[in-house]
């Protein structure tokens, strides 16, 4: 330790630490960079579908993209949320910035070690990997997924560098660049295929496409480094775990590891029974995924990752740090859903407005956008409680409790394994009798109906996730209590969109549809007109119910 750093009692007075904020400011920061990153995600889905389809050379590319982005889940933002940013936010609050950003140091030194040493044995190993996590891949898209997957592995050590700088500038309260950074990840990728789309289809494209992926992985790091430098203005590397707070990091490391091992397994699962199903399957359970995924981003990581470095840094009795944490999690849980339930019946009920707009075009067939609207309807029975089970889990973080978030995590993929392997199987009939029930078209894919069997896996992840956030509720109310009820705000909630909903629903048969025609680009136009509709009335509804989100929603344009 160097002889300058402030020890406890030291005459030198501490840095202050970073200044509070009105609790909606910070979670506004995060969803917007989210927001951003993730349209760009959905953009960059896009031009993908255009020019891959549900082909076998797209399932290859999102096989191969999986696991990066799961080691990179397993030992980047996984563990900085739940090990380090705890760690390194209660030094700031201290006022230790030198032995916070030593710690800092250390800790992305071994990091870097352990990822140098994984990333390798994946290159190697990138066979035996996929053999056990896409099994029913035929041959060629099985050779093409590790040609791949060899290339995209070493953006794991720079995406993993990056959620190492997301948490300092996290901890800092610098939130929009760390979560914008991805965007250029996007751009990389879409840039990639417009260019190379020009001459190149298929198996080479994607070969193209993974060299972009791996540039696209440098620069969301890069752009982080001068920010992080700003901030971490003592910021130095080394192995030396004497640091208390180092030995800290380590001893919750592995629970958290072992926890998001467990989440991630579970998409792993739903990847490994989707390649069992006919070709394309495993790019539309990824392209539902997609759309699915941006909610849970932009409201429940923007409010989930800005509430963790204050929740950790909450100090006073135990019984202050349990009445505060009953609030951040109060507020949280009614500003989550005042966003999530709405969004859950807009996938239900005009979910294929969305999807064609999204993707149906170039080898993208209106069949294709019917079998992801029905697995994004699967998907939404879970979409509320995935999303508050983010601000619960950073909870516990903040209590350093991280082995009940690996306990539950491990029920919800047994679950979810056994449910998926029910729904997509042997259960799988009942969805076309529930189609040809409620009069909606089965799709004509190559598959047939056992295409069918990726919207049961869908429907397990849904009913898994509520089985995971009841547990992670019930055990959080032990901790620090019960909190306000919410029960009658929720109904109200649901009355608004569900109205909204069918609202928009009526809009799209009979003016939408026959209006877009006339305008360009017909399906954004009409999903510009149907979203139009049943946001005006969604919060029409909510402000006449008395739902006070939507007069504080509002407030930060009118304030403008």
């Amino acid at each position: 330790m160097n002889s300058d750093t402030p020890y406890e009692g030291s005459s030198l007075p501490p840095p202050a630490p970073p200044a509070a904020k009105r609790f909606g400011g910070y979670a506004a920061l995060v969803a917007a960079g989210i927001l951003l990153s993730r349209l760009a995600g959905l953009v960059r889905t896009s031009v993908i579908a255009h020019y891959l389809g549900a082909t076998g050379a797209a399932d290859a590319f999102y096989v191969a993209l999986k696991v990066p982005n799961f080691l990179q889940n397993l030992l980047g933002e996984g563990v900085l949320s739940a090990a380090f940013i705890p760690v390194y936010s209660r030094l700031l609050a201290k006022g230790d910035q030198k032995v916070a950003d030593r710690v800092a140091g250390v800790f992305v030194s071994f990091l870097a070690l352990i990822v140098i040493g994984i990333v390798l044995a994946g290159v190697f190993l990138a066979p035996v990997i996929l053999a056990f996590t896409a099994p029913g891949l035929d041959p060629p898209v099985m050779a093409l997924a590790i040609k791949l997957t060899r290339i995209i592995f070493p953006g794991v050590g720079l995406l993993v560098l990056y959620a190492w700088a997301l948490g300092i500038l996290n901890a800092h309260r610098q939130f929009f660049i760390s979560y914008v950074a991805p965007v250029l990840w996007s751009v990389s990728m879409i840039v990639t295929l417009v260019v190379f789309g020009m001459y190149m289809s298929g198996a080479r494209l994607a070969t193209a496409l993974a060299w972009g992926t791996l540039i696209g992985c440098g620069l969301q790091f890069a752009i982080e480094i001068p920010f992080v430098l700003r901030h971490a203005k003592h910021l130095s590397f080394g192995f030396d775990r004497s640091l208390e707070p180092v030995r800290s990091i380590f001893k919750n490391i592995l629970p958290v590891v072992g926890g998001r091992g467990v989440v991630q397994i579970s998409g792993y699962i739903d990847t490994a029974i989707a390649s069992l199903l006919p070709t394309g399957a495993v790019t539309v359970l990824f392209n539902a995924q997609t759309i699915y995924m941006l909610p849970i981003s932009v409201f429940g990581m923007s409010v989930a990752a800005a509430e963790l470095p204050q929740m950790a840094g909450a100090q006073g009795s135990d019984e202050e740090v349990r009445t505060a944490l009953r609030k951040r999690l109060d507020r949280g849980v009614r500003q989550m859903a005042f966003f999530v339930i709405p969004t859950t019946v807009a996938f239900v009920l005009i979910g294929r407005v969305l999807v064609a707009a999204l993707f149906q075009r170039g080898k993208f067939t209106a069949d294709t956008t019917l079998l992801v609207w029905y697995v994004l309807c699967g998907s939404a029975i879970g979409l509320l409680v995935s999303t508050l089970g983010r601000l619960y889990s950073s909870a516990f973080y903040a209590l350093h409790d991280t082995k009940t978030p690996v306990r539950i995590a491990m029920i919800r993929v047994t679950v979810g394994a056994a449910l998926a392997l029910l729904f997509a199987f042997p259960l799988r009939p009942l969805f076309t009798g529930a189609a040809d029930a409620l009069h909606l078209p089965i799709p004509h894919t190559a598959g047939g109906t056992a295409a069918l069997g990726a919207v049961g896996i869908s429907l397990a992840s849904g009913l898994a996730a509520w089985v995971e956030f009841l547990l992670l509720r019930n055990r959080m109310r032990q901790r620090v209590g019960k909190g306000d009820a919410k029960s009658g705000h929720m109904i109200r909630l649901w009355i608004a969109a569900v109205i909204a909903g069918f609202v928009a629903l009526a809009a799209d048969v009979y003016l939408a549809r026959g209006l877009a025609t006339h305008l360009p680009l017909p399906r954004i136009s009409e999903a510009i007109l149907v979203c139009g509709v049943f946001g005006v009335v969604y919060f029409a509804v909510a402000a006449m119910l008395g739902i006070g989100e939507v007069k504080a929603f509002l407030g930060r344009f009118i304030k403008r």
